[in-house]
C-alpha cells in the first residue's frame, strides 16, 4: 500500500509571478488578453487622433500671427529653407498652413478621419522627401499613427461613426 509522504515545506515554492501557473505561454496569453481589453480600437484611435492633431496644430500656429494671418517668416521659410519643387513658395506656405489647421481639427472631432490622416500622411511624405530627409525616424512614427487611422478609422468616439460615414 502506498502511503502519502509528508510535504517537505522547506523545498516547496509558491508559484512565481515570472512563471504563472499553466506555464509561460498561458501567462503571456493572459497578459495579452488584458492588454487587448485595456486598449480597444476606439481608445487607440482617439489617442492617435489627438497626438497627430497636436503635432500639426502646433506647427500651424508657428506659421501665423493672430488668428490666421500667415506670417512673413512663414513665407520666408518656404522660400528660403523648404524650397519645394513645382509649387511657388507663397502657395506652398498657404496650403501647408491651411492643411495644418484644418486636418488636426477634423482629427480631434473624428470627422473625415481617414481622409484627414491620409492628407497629413501625404504632407509628411513631402516633408520627408523634399525638406527634412534626415528626420525619417520622426516621420516614420507619425506615419505609423496615420496609417492606423487610414486603415481602421476614427473609432466609436468619432463623429464619423455617429454620422455613419466611417
Amino acid at each position: 500500500m502506498n502511503t502519502p509522504r509528508p510535504i517537505d515545506h522547506a523545498h516547496t515554492h509558491a508559484p512565481s509571478a515570472m512563471a504563472p501557473q499553466g506555464g509561460l505561454r498561458a501567462g503571456l496569453a493572459r497578459l495579452a488578453a488584458v492588454a487587448a481589453w485595456l486598449t480597444p480600437h476606439s481608445l487607440l484611435a482617439l489617442v492617435h487622433r489627438v497626438a497627430l492633431a497636436g503635432i500639426f496644430w502646433m506647427s500651424a500656429r508657428t506659421k501665423v500671427e493672430g488668428w490666421f494671418s500667415i506670417s512673413d517668416s512663414a513665407y520666408a521659410l518656404f522660400r528660403d529653407e523648404y524650397r519645394l519643387p513645382l509649387l511657388p513658395p507663397e502657395l506652398a506656405a498657404q496650403m501647408a498652413t491651411l492643411a495644418e489647421h484644418v486636418f488636426p481639427l477634423l482629427l480631434v472631432l473624428g470627422l473625415f478621419t481617414r481622409l484627414s490622416a491620409l492628407a497629413l500622411l501625404g504632407m509628411t511624405l513631402v516633408i520627408q522627401v523634399f525638406v527634412y530627409p534626415d528626420a525619417w525616424p520622426t516621420h516614420l512614427s507619425w506615419a505609423g499613427l496615420m496609417l492606423y487611422l487610414v486603415g481602421r478609422g476614427g473609432g466609436s468616439l468619432a463623429l464619423d461613426r455617429a454620422l455613419g460615414i466611417d
